[in-house]
């Protein structure tokens, strides 16, 4: 018996340390974004979720808000250097950041322009704004799936995509939409699992 509760504590005190451990990294990648503190985090990140996964029993009252908590810090703050790092493994540069968080895309002419022979074209910024809209998309879904709701990732999904259809016509910017989507929103269910099966 005692050697079932031994184990118990190393699970929920490995769970602990790696969630203190990942929350810490993943604040200190937004604030100084740095693509070692991303990849640090992730293996933190795996250790929480493989010990929430073993845990043999909710949380007990005291520990399940701090694991939330710092579940929901991970969630928010990791979501936004694990995307920028997905896009910079993909882009490699190819694509111009603009001035207020979005990129640069040469604007379509319209017929009346091709027919007058204008030469060269105007250039635009899309996907303004990725950097607060990703933090609301990352709190919905990590809340989504905390709460056992994971059918509200759909909800954020689409109100995400229809806010953004019309930018969306340029390749470069659906490409950069659907992994910059994909790998936050990976980030923070992925944060979010550990505080939902720690508490369960």
């Amino acid at each position: 018996m005692n050697l079932f509760v031994f184990a118990d504590a190393i699970t929920w005190s490995a769970l602990v340390i790696s969630l203190v451990a990942t929350a810490a990294l993943s604040v200190l990648a937004y604030v100084r974004p740095r693509h070692a503190y991303i990849w640090f985090a992730a293996g933190t990140l795996a250790i929480a979720l493989l010990a929430a996964a073993s845990a043999t029993g909710p949380a007990q009252f005291g520990l399940a808000p701090l694991i939330t908590v710092l579940g929901l810090t991970a969630a928010v703050f990791g979501g936004s250097t694990a995307a920028s790092t997905a896009l910079d493994l993909a882009m490699r540069g190819s694509v111009a950041p603009g001035l207020h968080g979005g990129i640069i895309v040469a604007e379509r002419r319209s017929a009346d322009e091709e027919q007058r022979g204008v030469i060269g074209s105007a250039r635009r910024e899309v996907l303004r704004g990725g950097l607060t809209i990703g933090v609301l998309e990352r709190i919905a879904s990590a809340g989504a799936i905390i709460a056992g709701f994971p059918e509200a990732l759909a909800i954020v999904v689409a109100v995400k995509g229809v806010g953004r259809f019309t930018e969306l016509e340029a390749p470069e910017a659906r490409e950069r939409f659907i992994i910059g989507t994909f790998a936050s929103l990976i980030w923070a269910c992925a944060a979010a699992l550990v505080v939902h099966l720690a508490v369960r």
